[in-house]
């Protein structure tokens, strides 16, 4: 009987391997692996489902983040997950890198260095959305933030010189993956790069 979840995010400079069974987390793998999330991943994952004695065949879904974030780094976690679903036949649930950074039960500004004094930003309350995922010039992140102070900062902001709320990304997607879709055609899921609109 298929139970395990996979989760899975190298938008930004960390590689995030995780393993839950329904809401609990059972090991998981977390670094900065900057440019080398690809050729650490799949040898975090394995090493995880070893540690586990997990059979491939009991993993019954992914959580993935999907972006925005680097360019390489979405694309690295979100072809490991597609993988697995073919060769699983086990459906997928697609997820922003920034609500995964986001602080359960405090209204949080999820923020990733988008570069060139800009950041991909968005703004959550657990599920509400209150600031889709986009673009902003840093000055703006900043105003954003002097105008909501009681509002957690969360995500990697050093480049902000800013301090942050650290998140344990895996327990939020697990939150997420309860009032998320599934897809179960890998194919149908794309990328997340907001550059590029």
């Amino acid at each position: 009987m298929k139970q395990y979840t996979i989760l899975l995010d190298s938008s930004v400079s960390d590689l995030s391997v995780g393993i839950a069974k329904d809401s609990t987390i059972l090991a998981s793998a977390q670094y900065e692996a900057w440019q080398k999330q690809s050729e650490l991943m799949v040898d975090e994952l394995n090493k995880l489902l070893i540690q586990l004695s997990i059979n491939r065949n009991e993993i019954k879904d992914i959580c993935v983040g999907v972006g925005p974030g680097s360019y390489t780094g979405v694309r690295i976690s979100l072809t490991i997950a597609k993988v697995i679903s073919l060769a699983l036949n086990v459906p997928i649930y697609p997820m922003s890198s920034l609500q995964i950074l986001g602080k359960k039960d405090s209204p949080s500004i999820c923020l990733i260095n988008a570069r060139s004094a800009r950041s991909y930003i968005g703004v959550y309350d657990n599920e509400q959305v209150i600031v889709k995922d986009c673009i902003m010039s840093n000055s703006d992140v900043l105003t954003y933030i002097s105008e909501n102070k009681d509002y957690t900062i969360c995500g990697d902001v050093s480049y902000l010189n800013l301090a942050n709320e650290k998140n344990n990304i895996f327990e939020q997607m697990l939150l997420l993956k309860e009032t998320s879709s599934s897809v179960n055609d890998p194919n149908l899921v794309k990328p997340v790069y907001l550059k590029e609109q």
